[in-house]
Formats: C-alpha cells, structure tokens, sequence
C-alpha cells in the first residue's frame, strides 16, 4: 500500500467508522434509455432538436451543460426545470442498475461502513432512482458536480468515492479521499488514471473483493 493511499484512506474525518461515497449515472445504474427517453420527449414537447444518442455518451456534467448545446442560453433554466418535471415519468422505469451495483453497496455495509451517494443529478430524481432499484444507500446527496461533490464527501466523512468521471476523480482528490474509478461510463481508463485515479476497475462487479483488501490495509478504519 503506497503512503498516499493510506493517506487517502484516513483522511475525510480521520479515524471513524469507513464511509464510501458512489456516484449514480453510468457508476450505480445505467441511465442512458432513461435519459435518452426524456431527451426525445422534451424534444417533442419543445419542438426543439436535441440527438439523444449523443447526449447520453456524455453523461455526468449537469444538466444545463448540456441544454445549451440545443436551447438558447435564456432558455435553459426553463428548460432545465421542464426536463426535471418529465424526469420520473420518462426515466425512472427505464433505467437499470449497472453489474454488481447493489453488491457494492452491500459489501460497504457488510465491512460495517455507510454507503453515500453523491450525485450531479437532482437530488428528488436521485432519490427516486435508488429508491425504485432497492439500492441501500445511507444517504443521498445530489446537485454536485466534480469539486463541489467534495462539500458532501466531508460532510459525511466519506474516505473513499467511487466514480466514472474524471470530474468524480476531481470530487474525491479535493475531498482528500480515495477515488475509486470504474470504466463504466464516457471516461475509459486511461482518462480516469490520467485524471489521479488512484484505483480504476472495469465495473463494480470487481468492487466487493477490491474493497475486503483495502480494508484489510487500512488498521484504523473502525467498523460501524
């Protein structure tokens, strides 16, 4: 185990019980037919274009990133909150857990620990999400993207987080946790480690053992 890493491990509220923070699209569930979805029907609602297929390749940024690709800029506010309103009726149905996603999550609690999730999505949204796929999650933090996620991860002494993007990697390093990368979304792996990943897994299937030997490694992480 490298210094940095335990390092990382003990930083974020020092010794305490473990605390592990997940991002939600493309980490925890896949939620391109459901955003995609939504994009079509905000289109036809709005009469204006938006390439769903494209816009779900970039998924992570929020949301008005990308409504100013298609909508002029003193529309997107509106637009953004006619997207949110349609949200759970397009969506929510739609939208899977990814592999190993609920095992995950389980395996933070099985080690004793708590199991965040802190998203850029609306956090109403987030919640219907986790709530409909039975994801076990302690608490859910959302409207936070890249840097700002680190508001929550301190906030709940989160010593590691668990992402897909390199803004997640940027979350975690300025939260002075250990981010966790999994190649699962618009990042593959060499953007993630190129970002500061300090671990990068295929998908969250590899998670539970990856987990078990962090915490074997880490003496004062105490359990809950």
């Amino acid at each position: 185990m490298t210094s940095r890493t335990a390092q990382a491990a003990r930083t974020a509220g020092g010794r305490g019980p473990l605390t592990v923070g997940f991002d939600l699209d493309m980490t925890l569930i896949d939620s391109r037919p459901g955003i995609r979805a939504c994009y079509v029907a905000l289109s036809e609602r709005t009469g204006r274009y938006v390439d769903a297929d494209l816009a779900v390749t970039r998924l992570g940024p929020p949301l008005e990133q990308e409504l100013a690709h298609w909508f002029p800029a003193d529309e997107i506010a509106a637009t953004a909150r006619l997207y949110r309103e349609m949200y759970p009726t397009h969506a929510i149905a739609a939208t899977p857990a990814l592999a190993g996603a609920r095992e995950a999550v389980a395996a933070v609690r099985a080690a004793g620990g708590r199991a965040i999730v802190v998203t850029a999505k609306y956090e109403p949204n987030a919640r219907l999400h986790v709530d409909h796929l039975g994801i076990p999650a302690d608490a859910v933090v959302g409207d936070l993207w890249a840097e700002r996620k680190a508001q929550a991860l301190r906030a709940h002494g989160a010593s590691v987080y668990v992402g897909d993007h390199t803004g997640d990697v940027r979350g975690a390093r300025t939260a002075g946790a250990l981010s966790v990368a999994v190649a699962t979304g618009p990042c593959d792996a060499g953007e993630l480690r190129a970002a500061g990943a300090d671990v990068v897994l295929d998908d969250l299937s590899q998670f539970p053992d990856w987990l078990a030997a962090h915490v074997a490694e880490v003496p004062d992480v105490e359990r809950a």
